[in-house]
This record gives structure tokens, sequence and C-alpha cells, in this order.
């Protein structure tokens, strides 16, 4: 096992020239402890055990001796040949951005397969191939079983936040899927905990492997502070308020999905911008308020342990448990999501005067002690811990979604770099098809002397006094015809 110590650059790691070409490109020059010292091992073939918490640099840590691995030859139709398992939805779609990044470099095809996506769509990919596949456990499970996937080909297989899968009950589909890929492959498995059901995974289905523990757990990062604020029941929510209205991104926990969506109104009415994020949302929905939150949009995230363990995003200094977890793992999952990469950050707890005991034994458990104060709305002490302030108490009302710009249909009419159907370039003269309406909205001798440099035959308006075209009723009478005399007809 080995600890933190001086980390050399990832030149020195045994990587391709073209990803540490990419790494500088992208301002990544000094790898994390956890990358520095698990790469070697992954590139030499090795299992690897690697227990670090969140925010720690596990991605790149498996995800660049993936890619090396996958580069070395094509995966078949539906046969990936590495195989990435993560415990949520949000946290598949950054390993895949992760890797997108770098996987270009080498040609590596990635895809990934999660609940609330389209069936059609995943399957297509696999159908097309993929070299790595980045997975939840009921998904992959669902198209394996529908015969759209197949894991005989797997020769690396990454288990990422073993922890959390276990906890959320996916041990038995994880088994099943370990003991469909290829005998004899490779193994990496990444894990804040390495205790009950992950150390039955490792003593199973790993084989020798090399242990790197080198980032403290939550209860150890002195970049980290916890706080115990004591509160009168009826107060809490105007605390919580108060807290959200800070300046900084704040994610607030709570228990249950209602109390997310109702404290998250509450949020709204007082000003705050805010959302919840629980796994009653959809795929979707969840992907843009994660979007949100990251790019600032939102400063307020009112989560559920379920949805939380996908929320990977840095910068956030304050986390706030407004409900108590249920126990000290959910504790230690939610703190995890600020003091992240080496940031301060500050864990605070409101607890009822009923709750306190219940507080001490959780945070007795988790190995952490708390400083505890007891606060009131508007207490000088509660912005000095928290940074909270009053809200504007003006609802807030969100922006609407920036309206992109729709391309026009045909591709670039009306200029001189419009295409053809079939590709080529257009040539002098030749006339266009504009579906029966000119562009411009002018008459089609505008239209047809435009796309010709104006070059087309010119009309001139037509005079309605004396120059237009002579008419039947301007023409002589013609004489009568007569009819039925012979003199007529002679």
């Amino acid at each position: 096992m080995t600890d933190n110590a001086a980390c050399p650059a990832f030149g020195d790691l045994g990587l391709p020239t073209a990803i540490v070409d990419k790494l500088a490109q992208n301002g990544v020059s000094t790898p994390f402890p956890i990358q520095a010292a698990t790469i070697p091992d992954a590139l030499a073939g090795r299992d690897v055990l690697g227990c670090g918490r969140t925010g720690s640099g596990k991605t790149l840590a498996f995800g660049l001796p993936l890619l090396v691995r996958a580069a070395e030859r094509r995966a078949a139709p539906r046969r990936p040949r590495g195989l990435v398992l993560v415990p949520t939805r949000e946290l598949a779609h950054q390993v895949r951005d992760a890797l997108l990044l770098y996987g270009r470099t080498l040609g590596v095809r990635i895809g990934d397969v999660v609940g609330g996506s389209s069936y059609t769509r995943q399957i297509n990919e696999l159908r097309r191939g993929v070299d790595i596949l980045v997975a939840t456990p009921g998904r992959l499970t669902d198209l394996i079983e529908q015969g759209a996937c197949d894991l005989g080909e797997v020769e690396l297989t990454v288990l990422d936040e073993a922890d959390q899968m276990c906890d959320m009950g996916f041990m038995p589909q994880v088994s099943k899927l370990l003991d469909l890929v290829r005998p004899g492959g490779q193994t990496l498995l990444f894990s804040a905990t390495l205790d009950g059901d992950v150390d039955n995974l490792v003593r199973r289905y790993m084989n020798d492997p090399k242990t790197h523990s080198v980032d403290p757990p939550v209860s150890q990062v002195t970049t980290m502070e916890h706080h115990l604020l004591k509160v009168l029941p009826h107060d809490k929510n105007r605390v919580a308020t108060e807290i959200a209205a800070r300046d900084g991104r704040t994610i607030l926990f709570v228990r249950s999905k209602y109390r997310a969506d109702s404290l998250s109104e509450q949020l709204v009415k007082a000003g705050v911008p805010a959302a919840p994020l629980h796994g009653g949302k959809t795929q979707s929905v969840r992907t843009k308020t994660l979007a949100k939150f990251r790019e600032g949009r939102i400063q307020a995230l009112v989560a559920t342990d379920v949805a939380a363990r996908g929320i990977h995003v840095d910068g956030i200094d304050l986390v706030v448990n407004v409900d108590l977890p249920a126990g000290h793992k959910d504790y230690l999952h939610r703190g995890g999501r600020t003091a992240r990469a080496g940031e301060s950050g500050r864990v605070v707890s409101l607890v009822a005067p009923n709750q306190r005991r219940m507080a001490r034994r959780l945070l007795g458990d988790a190995g952490v002690e708390a400083q505890q104060h007891l606060v009131n709305p508007g207490d000088e002490l509660l912005a000095q811990v928290t940074g909270a302030r009053e809200p504007s108490w003006e609802p807030w009302i969100e922006p609407p979604e920036p309206e992109r710009e729709r391309p026009r249909r045909g591709g670039g009419r009306g200029g001189p770099g419009g295409r053809r159907r079939n590709g080529g370039p257009r040539q002098q003269g030749e006339r266009r098809f504009s579906g029966g309406h000119s562009e411009h909205r002018g008459t089609r001798e505008h239209s047809r002397r435009d796309e010709q440099g104006g070059a087309g035959r010119h009309r001139e308006p037509r005079a309605f006094d004396g120059d237009r075209r002579t008419r039947r009723d301007d023409r002589p009478a013609r004489p009568a015809r007569g009819h039925g005399t012979p003199a007529a007809r002679g």
C-alpha cells in the first residue's frame, strides 16, 4: 500500500506521447497522487485496487490506462473491449465525457448505456461498435438479456465508486456482469471504503491486486470543517433559506423527493435561484439541472442521497444537511461533494433539539468532530459560519433558455456559399429550387437575378396610361354577319 509521495510528471508514467501532449494542451501537467500511483501498475497489466474519495482524480487514474489498452485493436460490433461500471447515470455521463476528451486522440470509440435514455440509440451505438462502454448495472443487464451486448471480449473492467454501487443494492447485478467478462482479464476497482461487499468483490474477482490508498477519507480531510447548528424545528426552513441565499454554490440535502421539491419551491419564492434533484425527475431534467448548477445559473441545489451520488462538481464550498442522513456512510458521501481536489469546504448539519443525540452518534460513527453552535434566523453567528444572508423575498424567475439559431433548410440559401443537394458547388447560371417561395420575399425576377449575379432579363414595370397591349375592347367593331338571306351569303 502506497502513501502520498511526491508526484512525477505524466510523461514519466509510461503513457503515450499523444496522450501526454493532449493533457498538456488541456492544462493538466502534474498528476494527482492516485494517478501517479496507479497508472504505471495499470499499464503493466496488474489488477489495481484504489482507495480514495470523490474528487481525488480517479477518473483519469483508470481512464488513461483503459484508453491505451482499447487502442491496441478495434472492437467488434456489440462486443466492447473495455467496461466501466458506475452507480449513477450522472456519473456515467461524466466519465464518458472525460474519456471522450482523450479518446479521440487515440481513435478510441466510447459509448454509454444508462437508464432513462433511449434503448434504440444505445442499441444502435452498440451495433456500430464501441471500444469502451460506460454503463450502469441495471441498463447493461437489460441490453445483455436482449442480445444487444456481449461482454465476452472485455479485457479490462473498471468498477468506479464500488462502495456506492454496493450500498445502492447493485451487488448481485455487478457480480453477474463480472461473471460474463473474458476470463483472466484485468480489473481496476476504486472505492472510498473497502469493507463489506466491496471486500467480497475484491476477493472473488481480483487477482493479487496492487493496493494504493493515497487520499484520506472525508473524516480526515484537513481542509474540511464540520459544524452542527442547533435550531428550533419551526426555524429550520428559514435558516436553510438564509444559508442558500449566500454567495456561491450550495448543496442542501434532504431525505425525500417531496421534501426536495417543497424546499426548492420555498427557496425560489424567497428569491434564491434553486432547483431540486432527485430520482423522480427524468434523466433529461436531471442532466439539465446539473448543467445549470455547474454553470452557475442556479446557486442552490436541493438533493436527495440517491441523486447526489452522481454530483461531481468542482468549486462547491458548502454542503448543508437540512435533514440528517440515515447513516454515517451517507454523511460521508454527502460531505464528499465539497473540499474536492485539495480545495476547502464546510459541512453544516441543522439539528432540532430532539435530534441532537442521533446527530452525535452519527458524527461519532463517521469519525468526525464537529463544532456546535446555537443559532437563530438572522444571527450574526449564522452568517459567520455559513455566509448566510437575508434573501430578497422577491420570487426568482428563471430566465428563458437562449434560442439556438436554426440552420436554413437547403444549406445556406441566398449567398455565394450555397451548396447543391449532391454536395457540389452551384455553377454560374444554374437555377435553384426554392420550394415555390423567394428567400427574400420579393418577385421571382429579383430572386433569379440574385442567383445569376444580376445578369437576368430585366422587365420594366407595366404602365397603365397608354403603354399597354391592345385589348379586345380597343379593336374596331367587326361588321355584322348576315344570317339566312342570299345576299348575305353571296
